[in-house]
């Protein structure tokens, strides 16, 4: 079917984005993987090249465009390039909105020029070892000092960890408020007492620098709140929409690539004199893959064009969380039958689906497991 998602200006910021690609991210992501980062130029180029800050006020340096529609361009494109280690979705998607909603105007002014070229790379610093989603299980604590706060704590799996230049912490505020006394400080390079460990070693999108932070009495300024005191919670689930249905953007997209890769090898392969297209069980696969992918893009796409329309209030939590479960649970099955049909060939590290294997697995776990969104979807509906 025929997608009318898009417009010719959208498909224009699609060429545009495939060069940006093919001129300054495949030729250099082998070396990136064997590093387990990207390089700080990478972030330089796309911000040059106005893949940053897309929805920041052209008066901060941004393209000054809300529309939805250009980050889900950029998430589809990445995805089909097996890029995912210049996180520009998470920058843009997931980080953009608490700057662009919540700072100040003293903030903005400080930092959404760098966030918009590149030079000030983000991350968000919420999961610790002993507390993943469960917000009230969040144990680092910021005492108010008068002029500023003192942080203690430390946070794992944060993704950007090791480039990033800005962290917004989720941090305990009133240490009697459960998950309603949390608070988001903005952590900057540089200040006494930050500290970054290990770049972990995932089994998966390598590129991508993923870290442990530790905060040992650092001096926060009180000029650093991102958003209410105590408002963290409210917050954090007001973005959640927005950052599961651009993980679910990537999902469906996932899903049609390796789709498209394996129709085009069972083609060509041949096996007992023939090619592997020719088994019947071969092209029930396909079909039912074909099937599955064709009804999940008809609603993220349905999705998309909800969160994207002016005139309404953005995507409900409720079917953000339906599209994120689906399309990645869909991305992990449609990745292993894929494999599956490209034999011994699929297990090796320098076929694409093998790398589309790893890479995207953890789609299911980050921004929200698929049984926290059941649980969401559930409650809804049941109470």
């Amino acid at each position: 079917m025929k997608r009318t998602l898009y417009t010719e200006d959208h498909e224009a910021f699609r060429a545009v984005v495939r060069t940006f690609l093919e001129k300054e991210v495949l030729p250099h992501y082998g070396q990136w993987e064997k590093d387990g980062i990207v390089s700080r130029e990478a972030w330089r180029a796309a911000g040059r090249q106005g893949l940053l800050g897309i929805a920041v006020e052209e008066e901060h340096g941004g393209g000054g465009n809300p529309d939805f529609r250009y980050a889900s361009v950029l998430a589809e494109e990445f995805t089909k390039a097996a890029a995912p280690g210049l996180a520009i979705g998470l920058h843009n998607d997931i980080i953009g909105p608490y700057l662009t909603e919540l700072a100040t105007e003293e903030q903005r002014r400080r930092w959404l020029p760098g966030f918009c070229s590149g030079e000030i790379v983000t991350a968000i610093a919420m999961t610790e070892p002993g507390a993943g989603s469960d917000l009230q299980g969040i144990r680092t604590t910021a005492e108010d000092r008068g002029d500023h706060w003192v942080l203690n704590g430390s946070k794992t799996f944060i993704s950007n960890g090791i480039l990033a230049d800005l962290v917004i912490v989720v941090a305990k505020t009133t240490p009697e408020g459960g998950a309603h006394g949390l608070s988001l400080l903005v952590v900057e390079r540089g200040m006494e007492g930050f500290e970054r460990g290990r770049n972990l070693d995932k089994i998966g999108q390598k590129a991508q620098d993923t870290a442990e932070l530790f905060f040992e009495d650092v001096r926060v300024p009180k000029a650093n709140l991102l958003g209410e005191l105590n408002g963290a919670f409210v917050h954090l689930m007001t973005n959640l929409a927005q950052e599961r249905l651009a993980i679910a953007v990537a999902g469906i997209a996932g899903a049609e690539h390796l789709l498209e890769l394996t129709t085009r090898y069972v083609k060509e392969r041949e096996a007992f004199g023939r090619p592997l297209a020719r088994l019947q069980h071969v092209r029930f696969e396909i079909a039912e893959m074909a099937t599955e992918c064709a009804v999940t893009r008809a609603f993220v796409d349905r999705c998309i064009a909800e969160h994207a329309d002016p005139t309404g209030l953005g995507l409900d939590p409720v079917n953000a969380s339906m599209a994120k479960w689906w399309a990645t649970e869909l991305q992990k099955r449609v990745a292993d039958r894929c494999l599956q049909l490209h034999g011994g060939y699929g297990y090796m590290s320098e076929f694409p689906v093998a790398r589309a294997f790893t890479d995207g697995r953890i789609q299911t776990i980050y921004g929200g497991t698929t049984e926290i969104m059941k649980e969401i979807i559930g409650r809804s509906l049941l109470g």
